[in-house]
Order: C-alpha cells, then sequence, then structure tokens
C-alpha cells in the first residue's frame, strides 16, 4: 500500500509539473521571439539612419557597410522562425528593392546632364573636325611645298642622294620634338632617359640595343632611303603633278603585298583600286607617247612607290603598331643610323665627281634646309594626326597633294595637262580613294540604304489617309505586316 501510494503522488506531481513546464517553455519562447526581433531591428538600425517601417515608403541609401550589415539580417530573422521574422523579412526586401530602383535611376539620366553629355559630345566631335581640317591642309601643303622646294633646287644644284641623306638627318629632332610636346601637355613629367626607354619597347622587352640597332634598323633605313632617293629621281623627269599622282599607288602596292605576304583580308573593290593605280601608271608613260624621260620618270616614281609600301608592310610584320612616342623613337633612331653609317655614300659620290659641288658656300643652304624642315613637319604631322583625329584624314591629305602641285604647275606654266595626262591622274586618285573604304563597306552600304527606304516607307505611311490603308502601313513599320515595295 505504501508503495502503491508513494507511485500515485509521484504521478501527480509528474502531470502537475508537466502542466507547469509547457506554458513556462511557451512563455519563454515567446520570449525568445520578441528578443530575436527586436535585436533584427537593433541590427537593422544604426545611429544616424532611418529605420525602415510597413507603414512608410521613403527608400534609405545604404553605405557599402551596412549594405553587407543588411545582407546578413534575414538569416537571423529567419533563424526565428516566427511571424515576426517573416515580416520582417518582407520589409527587408522592400526596401531593397527601393534601393535598387534609386540606384537604377541615377542623377546623370535627367534630362539637363543627358543635354550636357550631347553638348560635350558635339563639342568633341566639331573639335576633332577641326583638327582633321587642319591637319589636312597642313599634311597637303607641307607635302606640296616640298615637292616644289626640290623642283626649285633642281635649277641650280642636282645632288639627289645628297639631298636625300641631309635631309634624312633631320630625323633625329623628331624624338626632341616629340619629348618637348611631352613637357608642355603631360600631367606627369618623365625624364629623357626614361621616356626615352619606354618609347625603345618598339624594339622587344630589352629596349634598344647595339644588335637590335643594326639589326631592325638597317633594312628601314635602305628602305627609307631608296623611297626618297627615288622620289627625287623622278622629280628630275616629271613635273610634280605626275610624280605626286604616281606616288599615291603605294596605297594599292600595299595592299597587294599585305594580301600576299601577312594574309590579309581579300576585299574585291581594293583588287579594282589596284587595277586603277596600274591603268593610271600605264597612262601616264604614254601621256608624252612613251618618251624615254618619261619612260624612266614613271619608273622611278613606281619603284619609290614599290619602296614605301615595302616598308610599311614590313614595319607591321616585324615591329607591329607603334603609337605616337615609339613612332617618333624609330624615325629619330633611323636618322641616326643614316649619319653613323650611309655619311660615307655622298662622301664617294663627291669625290668620284657622280655628285659635285664647288664649295660649301655655294650650296643653296635656304632651299635645303626649307626641304628638310617640310619634310620633317610632313613626318611629324603624319604622326600627330593619328592621334588627335582620324587616319583616314591623313591619307586624304596626302592626295590632296595632286591637286596642290597640278595648282602650282599651272601657275608656273611648267606643265600642260592633256586629255591622257589629266585622265590617268584622275585614275590614280578615285583608286587611292577606294582604298580608303574599311573592310564592312558593303554591309554598311546596305544598311544605310535599307534606312533609306524604311524612312520612305514611313513617310509614305504617314501619308495615307485611309484608315485601313494607315493601320497596314503601320503594321509594316513595325515589321509585322510585309508589303511589296512599289
Amino acid at each position: 500500500m505504501r508503495k502503491e501510494l508513494q507511485n500515485e503522488i509521484s504521478m501527480h506531481v509528474q502531470q502537475k509539473t508537466s502542466s507547469l513546464t509547457y506554458p513556462l517553455i511557451a512563455a519563454c519562447a515567446k520570449i525568445l521571439q520578441l528578443t530575436g526581433t527586436s535585436r533584427s531591428s537593433v541590427a537593422r538600425c544604426k545611429p544616424g539612419t532611418s529605420c525602415p517601417s510597413s507603414h512608410s515608403g521613403i527608400s534609405r541609401q545604404l553605405s557599402p557597410l551596412s549594405v553587407t550589415e543588411d545582407s546578413s539580417a534575414p538569416i537571423l530573422e529567419l533563424q526565428s522562425q516566427g511571424s515576426s521574422g517573416v515580416y520582417g523579412h518582407r520589409v527587408e526586401r522592400q526596401t531593397r528593392s527601393g534601393d535598387d530602383g534609386t540606384q537604377t535611376h541615377p542623377e546623370n539620366s535627367s534630362p539637363e546632364n543627358r543635354i550636357k553629355a550631347r553638348c560635350q559630345a558635339g563639342t568633341s566631335l566639331v573639335l576633332k573636325a577641326i583638327w582633321g581640317l587642319l591637319i589636312i591642309l597642313s599634311v597637303s601643303s607641307s607635302w606640296v611645298g616640298t615637292t616644289q622646294i626640290v623642283k626649285i633646287t633642281y635649277k641650280n644644284f642636282y645632288c639627289p642622294f645628297f639631298m636625300t641623306w641631309f635631309s634624312t638627318n633631320w630625323n633625329i629632332m623628331f624624338f626632341p620634338v616629340y619629348y618637348s610636346g611631352h613637357l608642355a601637355t603631360a600631367q606627369e613629367k618623365q625624364s629623357p632617359r626614361k621616356k626615352f626607354r619606354e618609347c625603345s619597347r618598339i624594339f622587344g622587352e630589352d629596349g634598344l640595343t647595339l644588335k637590335l640597332f643594326l639589326k631592325r634598323t638597317a633594312p628601314f633605313s635602305i628602305l627609307w632611303t631608296l623611297t626618297n632617293y627615288l622620289y627625287l629621281l623622278a622629280l628630275k623627269k616629271l613635273t610634280a603633278t605626275d610624280v605626286s599622282a604616281l606616288f599615291c599607288c603605294n596605297k594599292a602596292f600595299v595592299f597587294l603585298l599585305s594580301w600576299i605576304v601577312l594574309k590579309d583580308r581579300f576585299m574585291g573593290v581594293r583588287i579594282v583600286a589596284a587595277i586603277m593605280a596600274i591603268t593610271g601608271i600605264v597612262m601616264m608613260a604614254y601621256a608624252d607617247n612613251f618618251h624615254a624621260d618619261s619612260i624612266i620618270g614613271v619608273a622611278f616614281a613606281v619603284g619609290s612607290a614599290s619602296t614605301s609600301a615595302l616598308y610599311k608592310v614590313l614595319f607591321k610584320m616585324f615591329l607591329g603598331s607603334a603609337n605616337f612616342g615609339e613612332a617618333a623613337h624609330f624615325v629619330s633612331t633611323l636618322g641616326f643610323f643614316n649619319l653613323i653609317f650611309i655619311s660615307f655614300t655622298p662622301v664617294i659620290l663627291y669625290f668620284t665627281k657622280v655628285e659635285h659641288w664647288s664649295s660649301f658656300a655655294a650650296l643653296p643652304w635656304g632651299c635645303l634646309c626649307g626641304m628638310a624642315g617640310l619634310w620633317l613637319a610632313f613626318n611629324i604631322l603624319v604622326n600627330v594626326g593619328v592621334v588627335l583625329t582620324y587616319p583616314i584624314l591623313i591619307s586624304i591629305g596626302t592626295v590632296l597633294s595632286v591637286p596642290g602641285n597640278a595648282a602650282v604647275d599651272l601657275l608656273k606654266q611648267e606643265v600642260i595637262f592633256n586629255v591622257v595626262r589629266l585622265a590617268a591622274t584622275t585614275i590614280i586618285c578615285i583608286g587611292f580613294l577606294l582604298m580608303l573604304l574599311p573592310e564592312e563597306w558593303d554591309e554598311i552600304t546596305l544598311k544605310f540604304i535599307n534606312s533609306l527606304k524604311e524612312k520612305k516607307s514611313e513617310e509614305h505611311g504617314d501619308g495615307i489617309t485611309d484608315p485601313s490603308l494607315h493601320l497596314r502601313g503601320r503594321g509594316r513599320a513595325n515589321g509585322t505586316v510585309p508589303l511589296p515595295l512599289a
């Protein structure tokens, strides 16, 4: 009996304690739930910031630190498994969507900033066009001036190789001119030695060494000298207009060599341009009834254009592309090589009486310095123009030297244009301009023609008064109802 009473008393005590523990556990869970939500709200509300609420639609701006803290807040809320935690998660998503809305509409998308951006883009485009026009005029003027000064020099002094050597030596000043521009325009100035090493990377990672100086500079220096020397020889046999027109054939030769050697893309229009260049060469030789001097002069001019094209193709093959500083460094290096290793050639020509003059005082130093200075200015303008404006404008400036020389020749009455010479010059210039077309010119042309057709069709659809036809025209403009064009 005593054991039974003890068992009944123990069971009764357990029932009572269980009936008391369940409310205590529920109360503790409620307290923990409330403290969890308060902690999450405290974690979300930092000093100096506004706390989000379900009744306020104001979005707050987040700093990077608050974003990382808010990204961990939903995890803490979801661990509480309470209704308040789910509600807090919804509030968090609403505030984040509001933040995304504010970030997707920055101040730059306002109409005023758009107008300012368009004005700045238009201003830069206008400035680039002005620079392009100035570069075109400068390039054509310098090339015309060089050619005409050579013709003037030949009246009293005919030493083409000495003139070539003398003008090539002036290339040494290319890099000092570039460095002067660097000091005048750059915000972070560099020492001449550091800038020289930086620009010498065109020869390789090790810079300019004696081996690379001889290996890379020698062939390009020879091609440079041959190009200028043959050009000056051609000016003795032909007029400045004919020589400048024939020299424009180098674009066609560059394409042919690049297609054969560098495996560049084949373009039918450039093949047509090359054929036109060859046709112009033959017609130029025929303009004087295949006279001996005319044929020799055409051969010299075509040889100058060929060596110029070979120079460009080999430069692209072995050295690749170069920026303005690297080009200035390379041209100055050519000048040093010319001064050191090619100076013996005019000395030999002088003592062998091939190119002889009475005394150095009798040399036309004014014409020689003017020719060399304009030649150096032409080389500098070609490289500066690529940086300041579009490269195609440099080529246009080169081809404009042909009408420039023609105008000067007509004023001096040194040339009489017949139909054959005029047709040959025109054909060569047209072929040169065809070479300037981009590779995707056919696709660009088709897109332009299609856009013009669409504009005409839209204007035609807007002028129709019949409602049904108007709807059909709108459908065609939207690409839904295709109608045949009349």
